[in-house]
């Protein structure tokens, strides 16, 4: 069962924690459209979210660990739904995946303006790139499509996602992807 503020006491570590991963986001959300990340000082972001310097500290290495984990948290929809659907053409997964950025497009634009598209690259890459248990062969192949769709994604955000979704999946395919 996922927690979440119903199930969980807000006075157990698990609510705490949830509080502070919540307004912590949010808060760095909000500065980050005013700002720069790196013009955010700790303390401001802690000052906003309304906790402890220490919170920040139990919880993140970095400011961009609070990205990282709101970027994990909203694509993990996406990753059960298209796990489910593994048997789905290539053409369907990318418009899917597409799809998902479009549905986030502010939080997505946000990274774009602040240059931390970057911060995409590990959650595509464990999602389609290679793993340790993978043949060589399988390996580079996989490590080739990560790569390609983490270029793409990064050149769709960097052009103001003009395309649609459906138009980059036809796009993708039709350069023999």
């Amino acid at each position: 069962m996922r927690q979440n503020e119903k199930t969980v006491s807000p006075m157990s570590n698990e609510g705490r924690n949830a509080y502070v991963l919540e307004h912590i986001t949010d808060a760095m959300l909000e500065l980050m459209r005013d700002k720069p990340i790196e013009d955010i000082s700790i303390s401001e972001l802690c000052e906003t979210a309304g906790i402890g310097r220490a919170s920040f500290y139990r919880n993140f290495n970095s400011k961009e660990d609070i990205l990282r984990g709101y970027i994990q948290n909203i694509f993990q929809e996406w990753t059960q739904d298209d796990q489910q659907n593994e048997d789905k053409l290539l053409r369907e997964r990318l418009r899917s995946i597409f799809s998902h950025f479009e549905a986030h497009r502010s939080f997505y634009e946000l990274l774009n303006q602040r240059n931390l598209i970057y911060l995409l690259k590990d959650v595509i890459v464990g999602i389609c790139g290679p793993k340790p248990e993978h043949s060589k062969i399988e390996a580079y192949a996989r490590a080739y499509v990560a790569y390609t769709l983490y270029g793409w994604i990064e050149v769709w955000f960097q052009r103001g996602m003009k395309e649609t979704a459906e138009e980059i999946a036809g796009l993708f395919q039709s350069q023999g992807l």
